[in-house]
């Protein structure tokens, strides 16, 4: 699935307020964490597939991934920097 040892997945719209507040984070993440978490966002409202192979049912939603796709975490709404390194410090990320 992926090299990765965790994937942050970002479910969102870029139209969506939250959804924009989350992207400089994510972009952070990906600089902080590179090679060792791969940050991937869609767009839902331009595509609906990954909302729909992910269950969501309001954006943004974040759900992190192992690297074989297993479902490790997830989070509904905008997430704060400060709880995703925490969270990603759980999942054994340093």
């Amino acid at each position: 699935f992926s090299k990765y040892p965790v994937t942050f997945i970002e479910l969102g719209a870029d139209r969506c307020i939250p959804c924009k507040k989350m992207q400089p984070i994510m972009t952070e993440i990906a600089e902080a964490f590179a090679g060792r978490v791969q940050v991937v966002f869609y767009d839902v409202w331009k595509d609906p597939a990954p909302g729909e192979k992910y269950g969501i049912q309001l954006i943004p939603t974040q759900v992190f991934v192992d690297r074989k796709g297993k479902e490790l975490s997830r989070h509904v709404g905008f997430f704060p920097k400060e709880e995703i390194l925490e969270l990603l410090k759980k999942l054994g990320v340093q």
